[in-house]
């Protein structure tokens, strides 16, 4: 009897099961949500709780020059390589190693042999061509000479003069002198030394002027102009300046760089070519911030530059582009017109993440207020 009222109601009782097992489940899922949704608030708060203190700094860009900075090379201004013109023996030396030397001076003469005596040939056969041509011009004015005898004596005494000239040329060869101001490089003979024409015996260089050679960037180039005034920093500590004179008008096929070329005055002989400068060139005006060089961090590509807070209060790495660098700090380009730089601390924050800014001038104020209950206890 008792199963067949089981059986009966059979299909009532496993519908109140499944009711009461699906409101079992929807209480506790309401549960772990209120749950998570605690946790969250927790995990939340616990984060705003852990963020790091930095220290920051607001400040507004100024206008600077940029310039731009490349490593270069000294060298004279001129280089010149002289040879013999003629065969001889040498026979006087006129200038060591390392001498000044002015326009003209003598750094080497060589025998002269028969020079003279074949110039004075020259000289007397000239003479004769001049008579013998006078003679038959006034021949030829009463028709003793013909045309032809006339021309003739003129082609001898031309050929007499031009052998004349050649005898001049190669008694002037004898000497070789400097062909402009400067210093005497290097001498590859010495008196006794046989030379014939084509063989080097001197270099010769311009030291009076020193040219700073550097080579800069596609995007730099396009900011320097010949005639520009330029500074550079030489190996030994001295500062100079002087004029941009030259500008490659095509870049470089290796390295894609264009030479640039800054005359130095160097009238004194003071300066020593060959070293290595710096060479500092105007650019063009931009607004930089000036910073600390110590405030200037890596990011993890390696990059150099500055972390700053943004608008949005996280903080951001901004890759340095240094406008100008001095004594007194580094100019960085590229920042917003108004800047919040973090300058204590920035090694513990990365970029993107929540940081608590804490003013310097807050910080000033209660090390001031410190001090000041500190004197009064």
């Amino acid at each position: 009897m008792q199963f067949d009222k089981i059986n009966r109601y059979k299909s009532w009782l496993i519908s109140v099961g499944i009711m009461l097992v699906i409101t079992v489940w929807l209480i506790s899922g309401q549960l772990g949500a209120d749950d998570g949704e605690e946790r969250d608030t927790t995990t939340q708060r616990t984060a705003v709780d852990n963020k790091s203190s930095v220290r920051v700094r607001t400040q507004s860009a100024e206008e600077v020059m940029r310039t731009i900075t490349v490593n270069g090379k000294t060298a004279p201004a001129r280089v010149v390589h002289l040879a013999a013109e003629t065969d001889g023996r040498i026979e006087y030396i006129g200038a060591q190693r390392g001498a000044r030397l002015e326009p003209g001076d003598i750094i080497i003469r060589l025998d002269e042999r028969d020079r003279r005596a074949r110039l004075a040939q020259a000289e007397a056969t000239v003479r004769q061509r001049e008579v013998e041509y006078e003679g038959r011009v006034k021949l030829e004015s009463k028709s003793y000479v013909s045309e032809a005898q006339l021309q003739e004596g003129i082609a001898m005494l031309e050929a007499a003069k031009a052998e004349l000239k050649r005898a001049q040329l190669d008694l002037g060869y004898m000497t070789i002198r400097a062909p402009f101001a400067g210093a005497l490089q290097a001498r590859s003979v010495e008196v006794g030394d046989f030379v014939k024409r084509g063989d080097p015996v001197a270099m010769v260089v311009d030291n009076r002027t020193i040219i700073v050679s550097a080579n800069v960037s596609e995007f730099d180039a396009r900011f320097v102009h010949v005639g520009d005034t330029a500074e550079a920093t030489l190996a030994t500590g001295e500062a100079v300046r002087g004029r941009i004179r030259y500008v490659a008008p095509v870049a470089d096929e290796a390295t894609r760089t264009f030479t640039v070329e800054l005359e130095v005055d160097n009238a004194d002989g003071s300066l020593r070519a060959g070293g290595t400068a710096e060479l500092r060139i105007p650019a063009e005006a931009v607004f930089a911030h000036r910073i600390s060089p110590s405030l200037l961090t890596l990011d993890d590509a390696g990059n150099i530059g500055v972390k700053i807070i943004n608008t949005d209060g996280l903080v951001e790495f901004v890759v340095a582009d240094i406008a100008l660098s001095s004594n007194n700090g580094v100019w960085l380009a590229g920042l917003p017109e108004t800047a919040t730089i973090i300058t204590v601390g920035q090694g513990y924050v990365a970029n993107g993440s929540l940081a608590d800014a804490i003013p310097e001038s807050d910080v000033e104020t209660a090390i001031a207020i410190k001090s000041d209950n500190e004197r009064v206890d």
